[in-house]
């Protein structure tokens, strides 16, 4: 099982508000270039905010004799097993090669995460039953549709180790953010700088926006490198309580 989590609910409420750009700006601050998951994309991009530790399951290429569909007798299964050990507010990732040819799950196993009380589900492969995943009020992000069993190309081996998603490690007790654009991967030691650094960041970008649908040039207000900038911005944080 994994260990308790440690990512505060103040640091969790922060990520429920801020987008994955501005999470990799400030990631790339850091020197951190490559912690967003590659081609990647939620299947309904009208929920809020996914943000949990990463449990994680790993497939490898599927060898015919040993993944024939009478292994899913096996109560121990790490495909199952995983989908029951995933702890409450945790999102389960899966790193599936990159490779959609074959569902990586299905949306009975979606919804048992839910019910487990999952914040959510990533794969850099496909779901199938992805129209009832779709309609689900659970985040679960994947690279496309993929109809046919995972026992066809995936075969599960490992859970709660060190993976790659999308071109990304990930290892567990990471962050995990979802919004309408992406996954981005969150190092544990860094969440609540981070989280606070971007929701900082989100208030400027919010000021700088309704400056520009003003008229207002860009140039001297973002970056802030005229003092003016600077005052207005302190003068708008305090008019919209930010």
């Amino acid at each position: 099982m994994a260990p308790k989590s440690i990512l505060s609910l103040e640091t969790r409420d922060k990520l429920k508000t801020v987008s994955t750009a501005t999470l990799c700006t400030a990631l790339f601050k850091r020197g951190l270039r490559n912690q967003f998951i590659q081609d990647v994309h939620p299947l309904n991009p009208n929920l809020p905010n996914m943000v949990g530790e990463a449990f994680t399951l790993r497939y490898i290429p599927a060898r015919e004799d040993l993944n024939p569909i009478t292994v899913f007798q096996d109560r121990k299964h790490p495909q199952r097993v995983a989908v029951e050990q995933c702890p409450e507010g945790a999102v389960l990732v899966i790193d599936s090669r990159k490779d959609a040819r074959a569902a990586s799950a299905g949306s009975i196993l979606i919804t048992r995460l839910m019910v487990r009380g999952a914040a959510g589900v990533v794969t850099d492969g496909g779901f199938r039953d992805s129209p009832e995943i779709a309609a689900m009020p659970f985040p679960a992000y994947h690279h496309r549709p993929s109809a046919p069993t995972n026992l066809t190309r995936h075969q599960a081996l490992d859970i709660n180790v060190p993976i790659g998603c999308g071109d990304v490690a990930v290892f567990p007790g990471d962050v995990i953010v979802g919004d309408r654009e992406g996954v981005v991967v969150i190092p544990t030691h860094l969440a609540d700088e981070i989280a606070s650094e971007a929701l900082e960041m989100t208030a400027f970008e919010d000021f700088v926006m309704s400056e520009v649908l003003k008229g207002r040039s860009i140039i001297g207000l973002y970056p802030p490198t005229e003092e003016k900038s600077r005052k207005d911005f302190s003068v708008w944080r305090k008019a919209h309580g930010r």
